[in-house]
């Protein structure tokens, strides 16, 4: 089934449909991962963008549910250079096409995505519609056009729980106020911004009961549960455009110990009274080099973010930079020099993608001793 892609600036891409017709919108952006593509697909991180993996072969291992890194396909789209039907993998119980159609996700083949990927490189990253139903060329551009970006809007209330739950037997268990996590040692409230499921594992794998809470959560509530730490998850979309939440994590960090990822790092810079900006084209991918300033170690890291932290807009005096991308200098990690507060850009639980800085886990669960 032919499908178009349109971009917003007026370039157009032919490919075929493999999991049946429809028409959706969003920020098309490129990831560099090799393998992953269902920890990718079940991130939440990816609302309201579309995917195009540059890897040219991909669902060879089907799927499988003990991959899924949330409980729903997050992304509007995937679009491969080609698919494979027939996946060869002992733990696969299911292809590709199967998982994207019983949510009704698009998945487009046959696309180049080698002139898309440098197209966005260029261009940026770049608002697209893709439609098996509307074929007009034109029609497509002005709908691309006309279609809501990621600068400004708030995703994370898209993504986010509805109600608090805990973490038990490897799985989400409702409950609050701790009463259905798993044993632990240490008490963490995760704030979910759109969290994966491979955080809360790590968290309870070194002796942490975890409380999950959604994002519009007050620090008065948290504080209320009296938790020795307070984990900031990745989430998707536009730091600055997320309603209410940085200043109750400006609360917060002068209270407990306070460790964030991704759209948690952005959020902790923000309540740090730094800026945050769009970046190009983001870094997305399981092959990111990363400075560690501290220890001087290079590490290769998973990353999806579209977003940055200005380093040159934090206050030194009170902040100290841990991490940088070598890639283009952006900032990767940083530390409050006052209080038990540190944050990192790129996804240390992996998943999909290298356990080089797990340690930071680690690092967590020492600050809170």
């Amino acid at each position: 089934m032919k499908a178009l892609i349109a971009l917003e600036d007026g370039a157009i891409f032919e490919g075929e449909s493999f999991t049946g017709s429809g028409e959706t919108s969003g920020e098309i952006v490129f990831n560099t991962g090799m393998s992953g593509y269902q920890e990718i697909l079940t991130d939440p991180s990816y609302k309201g963008q579309i995917v195009t993996m540059t890897y040219p072969l991909i669902g060879n291992y089907g799927v499988n549910p003990e991959d899924n890194e949330s409980a729903a396909i997050q992304p509007e789209a995937l679009i491969v250079k080609e698919y494979n039907a027939i996946p060869s993998n002992f733990r696969s119980t299911g292809n590709l096409a199967d998982f994207l159609k019983d949510q009704q996700i698009l998945g487009i083949q046959n696309v180049d995505t080698r002139a898309l990927t440098r197209h966005i490189r260029t261009a940026g990253a770049l608002r697209g519609v893709i439609s098996t139903e509307d074929l007009d060329p034109e029609s497509l551009v002005a709908k691309a056009k006309n279609s809501p970006g990621l600068v400004g809007r708030d995703l994370v209330k898209e993504v986010t729980c509805t109600e608090p739950y805990g973490w038990a037997d490897n799985k989400p268990a409702p409950g609050s106020n701790f009463s259905s996590t798993g044993p632990g040692k240490y008490r963490i409230v995760a704030f979910d911004f759109g969290l994966k499921y491979n955080q809360l594992r790590l968290l309870a794998e070194r002796d942490c009961a975890v409380q999950v809470v959604p994002a519009t959560t007050s620090a008065q509530d948290v504080l209320a549960m009296n938790p020795d730490g307070i984990f900031l998850s990745n989430g998707p979309g536009d730091p600055a455009g997320v309603e209410g939440v940085i200043d109750t994590v400006r609360e917060l960090i002068t209270k407990k110990p306070v460790f964030g990822i991704c759209l948690g790092h952005q959020i902790l810079g923000l309540a740090y009274g730094a800026t945050t900006y769009k970046l190009k084209f983001g870094h997305r991918g399981s092959n990111q080099p990363v400075k560690d300033l501290i220890t001087g170690k290079v590490e290769v890291t998973s990353q999806n973010h579209g977003f940055c932290v200005d380093l040159d807009s934090l206050n030194r005096d009170e902040v100290e930079l841990t991490h940088i991308n070598l890639n283009d200098g952006s900032l990767e990690g940083m530390a409050h020099k006052k209080y038990t507060s540190f944050s990192v850009q790129h996804h240390p639980e992996n998943a999909p993608g290298p356990h080089d800085s797990i340690y930071l886990f680690d690092r967590f669960i020492d600050s809170l001793k």
